[in-house]
């Protein structure tokens, strides 16, 4: 027994300085991500093999929240159980988490919202959130039907000033979605993760908790007169309805606390453009939104919302995952949603990203040269935020 416990606290050890290491190195976005996971988790470690680390990372892209994460999170748990899955969670994000509550506090203590680095950092999120929509749409709406979905969200998310238009435009895409491809898609040969150590009981219990969460907290959050119970509640439900990768959360967010009148649009887009500057998940963006309001503890607090689907998730549905991925029907649906997450992320990008940060033909300029950058010279993110950052300083 003793011999047993020192063996599994040494891997929960390894796990934690692996995923801080991944934490501190991982730049370029969730595909990034996934490769850097693939080299150290399945080459060099050899804690997964081929087949079930490509499960997971299929697993990861069929469910809401963010995709890199989950796998992590699904590695930790594979080798470590669900405390693996947490020590995970935290090595990896705990870095970016840092530098992100340490920029807010800085921003919020000397209120430098309207200098020019940062109106630089705004031109950046610009061009990183149009690099992504370029990506996506390649992908996720490559025939005329998928393209009409698309653009029909656009102009409902854009036209339509309902608070719930989103989450609508979601849930139409995927009945589309479903009764334009069901019949469309043959389905996948199934393959089996191995060694997962939760039980159905256990991921079910999961699932009830996420969608008891996700309506029960609105609920609440009116009931109880408290900004932190609204708080938690607004993140919870960023991070239970993303679909499509990290960027998708930013008109989420900008909906739940911007348009609230919590932070305003300077404050959200300079977060936003450092965050691009910095390793790890896009969703530690709520650690600095988190601050700018409560602090650091509403920081962290932002994190665990945040993040919260994402566990509940990843462990409730992989146990059912080999039966769920063999249905074609629930495959279309999900080609709907995705098609209308591009539609949405356009609708973001040119309200409010665009219009708060293209003021001038010299933005516009420097707007140019960061996406020449990012997209045609394919250099590091982190240097298109220093030469935003540089940019917008120059242009004061």
């Amino acid at each position: 027994m003793e011999v047993r416990r020192k063996s599994r606290i040494k891997t929960l050890i390894e796990i934690l300085i692996v995923s801080l290491k991944l934490g501190c190195t991982s730049f370029g976005g969730p595909i990034a991500h996934l490769g850097y996971f693939h080299q150290e988790y399945v080459r060099r470690r050899k804690w997964m093999d081929e087949e079930s680390y490509a499960d997971l990372v299929a697993l990861s892209q069929f469910l809401p929240g963010p995709a890199s994460s989950q796998v992590g999170i699904g590695v930790g748990v594979i080798h470590g159980g669900v405390i693996g899955g947490i020590i995970s969670f935290v090595g990896f994000t705990l870095p970016s988490v840092l530098v992100l509550i340490v920029f807010a506090m800085y921003l919020h203590t000397f209120n430098v919202n309207e200098a020019g680095w940062i109106h630089g950092l705004k031109i950046v999120a610009v061009v990183v959130v149009a690099h992504a929509i370029l990506g996506m749409a390649k992908k996720l709406t490559p025939d005329m039907p998928r393209q009409t979905i698309a653009l029909a969200a656009l102009i409902a998310v854009l036209v339509i000033p309902a608070a719930t238009i989103q989450i609508i435009v979601i849930i139409l895409a995927a009945v589309v979605g479903f009764l334009i491809y069901r019949n469309q898609i043959a389905a996948d040969k199934l393959q089996s993760i191995k060694q997962f150590p939760v039980s159905r009981r256990f991921g079910l219990l999961c699932l009830v908790a996420f969608f008891l969460l996700l309506f029960l907290l609105p609920i609440l959050s009116r009931v109880i007169s408290s900004d932190w119970f609204a708080i938690i509640s607004d993140f919870y439900r960023s991070g239970a309805l993303v679909f499509g990768g990290g960027h998708v959360v930013l008109p989420l967010l900008e909906q739940a606390f911007v348009q609230a009148g919590r932070l305003n649009e300077s404050q959200f887009l300079a977060g936003y453009g450092v965050t691009q500057a910095v390793p790890g998940p896009l969703f530690t963006f709520a650690a600095y939104i988190g601050t700018i309001m409560k602090g650091s503890l509403g920081g962290v607090i932002a994190i665990v919302a945040i993040f919260l689907p994402a566990f509940l998730l990843i462990l409730g549905v992989l146990p059912f995952w080999n039966t769920i991925r063999g249905n074609a029907k629930v495959k279309g649906a999900l080609m709907g949603v995705n098609a209308a997450v591009v539609g949405i992320l356009l609708a973001a990008l040119y309200n409010p990203i665009w219009t708060t940060s293209i003021l001038d033909v010299y933005d516009f300029v420097l707007a140019a040269i960061l996406f020449g950058m990012l997209v045609f010279w394919k250099m590091p993110p982190w240097t298109v935020v220093i030469a935003g950052i540089l940019g917008g300083w120059l242009m004061l």
